[in-house]
């Protein structure tokens, strides 16, 4: 029977939709305060807690299955950026008291779909109450090689920046949902929503260039801003080729009046990485392994900030520069 009314109490929710998930021993079932996790030998522990609040990080209406797996995705994006393997998350889900059991049966329902697909298991967490908007915060836990780590700190001057997929596409879609991005074909329209709803975490592709990696995150808050950020750790600057940057058919045809918004808009949850001109073969034959596409889009320099040439070398005007909450 389809779950209806108002949600059960706390333990019982926990019971029927989240103790199904908490596969991993270490969960002992949802039934004590804590799990219980050890990396294997060799490995070190990798940790990242992002939220999502509906209506700041997602559109009021999307269905409740697309907000946990996009909770879980942005988290594992994550991961992906320091080339770690995840092992398990814990939830803190904050909930209005109004909410319907019918929502929470869908939204466990998309954590266990996106559980199998990734291969991580819920360990533990929190289900809480609040006057507020709906809030998922996930804290995401994985293993990576216990030897040099992958940070944004790691690049050098000459270094070369590469970025994984395509850039902008979620940006793009954010406007097409809000109605404020015309004359897109349906299927273009539906492709950008959908990179903007649910992200795709370069897992696989962040293990393979961790070892050729000077430097490395993933974009969430804009690829110049993002970039910023590994240079400020760096001490460097950076010189990104526009023409190099990787676009999608339907940022393509959305056009160069979207440029600004591609380069600044957050969301993309694609791998962004400096390496050193040696190891761009070992590198991108690491990439081609794992089927995502890498693109070599600039260079890191001694000159501190970002900047965006054209094809004429001029340096592009950006303003704003990415997504901050305050």
């Amino acid at each position: 029977m389809a779950a209806r009314g108002r949600m059960p109490g706390e333990f019982v929710a926990i019971a029927r939709y989240f103790a199904p998930l908490a596969t991993h021993p270490g969960a002992v079932g949802l039934k004590d305060d804590l799990a219980w996790l050890a990396p294997r030998f060799g490995r070190r522990l990798v940790l990242k807690t992002d939220a999502i609040v509906v209506g700041v990080h997602t559109l009021p209406g999307d269905p409740p299955d697309l907000v946990a797996r996009k909770a879980l995705r942005v988290n594992l994006s994550d991961l992906a950026g320091k080339g770690a393997r995840p092992l398990g998350y814990m939830l803190a889900l904050v909930l209005p008291a109004d909410t319907k059991e019918a929502w929470l049966a869908r939204f466990a329902a998309g954590l266990g779909a996106d559980q199998k697909a990734f291969g991580v298991p819920l360990l533990g967490g929190d289900l809480t109450r609040t006057p507020g908007p709906p809030t998922i915060s996930i804290t995401a836990i994985g293993e990576a090689q216990a030897g040099r780590p992958l940070l944004r700190g790691g690049a050098r001057h000459g270094d070369l920046v590469f970025v994984s997929g395509t850039i902008g596409d979620a940006a793009l879609g954010l406007l097409a949902l809000t109605g404020r991005l015309e004359g897109l074909a349906r299927p273009h329209v539906k492709f950008l929503a959908g990179r903007y709803r649910l992200p795709e975490p370069r897992l696989a592709l962040g293990r393979a260039v961790a070892r050729f990696a000077s430097a490395a995150m993933d974009v969430s808050d804009g690829l110049v801003a993002d970039l910023g950020h590994i240079c400020e750790a760096s001490g460097c600057g950076a010189e990104i080729d526009l023409a190099a940057v990787p676009a999608s058919p339907a940022a393509q045809q959305a056009g160069e009046r979207y440029t600004l918004a591609r380069l600044t808009g957050g969301d993309d949850y694609e791998l962004l990485f400096t390496a050193p001109l040696s190891a761009e073969a070992g590198l991108r034959a690491a990439a081609r392994r794992t089927g995502v596409p890498v693109t070599r889009i600039g260079r890191i320099v001694a000159r501190p900030g970002v900047r965006v040439l054209s094809p004429e070398g001029r340096a592009v005007p950006i303003r704003g520069g990415g997504w901050q909450h305050f």
